[in-house]
């Protein structure tokens, strides 16, 4: 047994699946409580990459078997932690974007629409 195991299993893999819960359980309880505009597609997102990252932490032969069946040969490890990674990222930031924009329009809305009010009591003030 080297420094780095703990019952066969490294502390790489403690690290990625202790993080991988944390923002699993970070995601669900956003969602349930409605916080930060936490939507049910960046929740099941958010589960599919991080639940991903656990799995393929703590059964590494999952991605040579993947491998295999897609046709690559070779340790493929890290290429797919990597993947998963960016894609998280980009995924996560593309999310972030949409609804950043979904709230400046609902605020752009509210706007135009106590402008228009606005200026309806001023024209019913003018005519009484």
């Amino acid at each position: 047994m080297t420094p780095m195991t703990f019952i066969g299993i490294h502390l790489y893999q403690f690290v990625v699946v202790a993080l991988s819960a944390t923002m699993m359980v970070q995601g669900i309880y956003k969602y349930v409580t409605r916080q930060a505009g936490q939507s049910l597609l960046k929740v099941a997102v958010r589960l599919i990459v991080w639940g991903g990252m656990a799995a393929v932490a703590l059964f590494p032969t999952l991605t040579n078997s993947l491998a295999k069946i897609i046709g690559l040969e070779g340790n493929i490890n890290a290429v797919i932690l990597t993947g998963f990674l960016l894609v998280f990222l980009m995924i996560f930031k593309i999310l972030s974007v949409v609804e950043r924009i979904e709230q400046d329009i609902s605020y752009l809305t509210r706007e135009e629409a106590m402008s228009h009010l606005n200026k309806r009591k001023d024209r019913r003030r003018r005519n009484s």
